[in-house]
């Protein structure tokens, strides 16, 4: 069930899973978000960057995408130095950070137990995400954060896992749009060093080149 926007409702249903899921966690944390989670940043903006789902404790609890959680401090940090978010991130919705130029949404709007959507509740909720990309009519590059999240939006674009393989700093080029992909900024992908800030970093600066080139 979506709102009137297109958008998944509160209490969308449409994945029984999480949905169960989803009221468990407003009976134990009633002043929890504990909802789908909608995109971050505006329509008109020319980068979009895809997550996996929101966090427990991060957006699901706050309400806003990467909001709350380790992969938020790594990615506002990383955005603000690219010049794609402006103000100071307080890992809260109303910290006043804004983004410049950038949205942020998720493959996957509300949040699966152990951060781990099934392909079902991925392939069902690739809509809402097929309907973000659509309406952004100035958008030039995606960023995808990992695996999951490059494979659904390639779905939602039309194209074909082989043509464009998933690997770190990969970049493609679907109609008018690139797509570069990276791995996820998770406390667990960090703390093993496979990805480092520093990589991280890469991805965004590729986006930010490429951007100011087209401009």
């Amino acid at each position: 069930m979506s709102d009137s926007s297109g958008k998944p409702g509160h209490d969308c249903p449409l994945c029984p899973r999480l949905a169960a899921f989803r009221d468990d966690w407003r009976s134990r944390e009633p002043a929890w978000f504990n909802a789908p989670v909608a995109s971050f940043g505006s329509r008109n903006a020319r980068l979009l960057i895809v997550g996996l789902a929101p966090g427990l404790r991060g957006a699901n609890r706050t309400g806003r995408p990467f909001t709350g959680d380790y992969a938020g401090d790594l990615l506002y940090d990383t955005l603000i130095r690219y010049g794609f978010a402006r103000g100071n991130y307080e890992a809260r919705p109303d910290d006043e950070l804004e983004l410049v130029d950038a949205r942020i949404t998720n493959a996957v709007r509300c949040v699966p137990p152990e951060n781990k959507p099934t392909p079902a509740e991925i392939k069902t909720c690739r809509g809402f995400l097929t309907d973000t990309i659509a309406e952004m009519p100035k958008l030039a590059v995606i960023v995808t954060l990992g695996r999951i999240s490059h494979d659904s939006t390639l779905a939602a674009l039309s194209q074909r896992r082989a043509a464009c393989p998933f690997g770190h700093g990969a970049a493609f080029e679907i109609g008018r749009i690139r797509l570069i992909a990276s791995y996820h900024c998770s406390r667990y992908n960090t703390n093993t060093r496979v990805l480092t800030p520093e990589m991280f970093r890469k991805v965004f600066a590729s986006a930010r080149g490429y951007l100011d080139a087209r401009h």
